[in-house]
């Protein structure tokens, strides 16, 4: 009994460990997330902000694949810790299918949603632009590497609590034991309390 207790708290403790650890990191890449993207620039004139979908994927694969390549995985890469560091921070690691899609429909929403603010942030800082296309490309970066991380952690996870469980032993069993060889007798005996 004391052995399952114990290994309950430290699982706990891990979970816990875990939550705080994605807590802060997700605390730290949203700064680095703000600084970069709500800075003012010092430019000599900005381009027009881009809200048709799409036409700045256009307008990056004119640049050549390389440059292409390096504008389109900026965005990608934005906001793409988001996929993995959302879940870890709420503690939402279950196992079971049902929750991996919710977790990954809930991951995806709150990605563009904070992409959609930053974008909005944007509208008022001098020099930069809003560009739908970012708020696409943050979004599916998010979803990509939710899909790519967060299922394997699970696993990882489910492996290590497994292992926990079957390292501390099989539980004793006691044999059924019988009733005494006058119980049959002594019961029929009405008893006078």
């Amino acid at each position: 009994m004391q052995r399952n207790e114990v290994g309950r708290s430290a699982a706990t403790a891990i979970h816990l460990r875990l939550r705080l650890l994605g807590g802060g990191l997700l605390v730290a890449h949203l700064l680095l997330v703000g600084w970069l993207t709500l800075r003012p620039l010092d430019v000599p004139w900005a381009a027009a902000a881009n809200l048709t979908p799409l036409e700045g994927i256009r307008a990056d694969l004119s640049y050549g694949p390389l440059e292409a390549a390096r504008r389109i995985g900026e965005s990608l890469a934005l906001l793409a810790p988001l996929g993995v560091l959302l879940p870890l921070a709420n503690g939402n690691l279950a196992p079971s299918p049902l929750a991996a899609w919710s977790s990954l429909g809930r991951t995806a929403a709150a990605g563009v949603l904070v992409s959609l603010l930053i974008a909005m942030l944007q509208s008022g800082v001098p020099g930069q632009v809003v560009d739908v296309d970012s708020v696409l490309l943050n979004g599916l970066g998010v979803v990509l590497a939710h899909a790519a991380v967060v299922p394997a952690l699970r696993a990882r996870l489910r492996r290590a609590r497994r292992c926990g469980q079957s390292s501390q032993g099989s539980t004793p069993r006691i044999p059924r034991v019988g009733l005494g060889p006058w119980t049959d007798v002594l019961s029929a005996v009405p008893r006078e309390y």
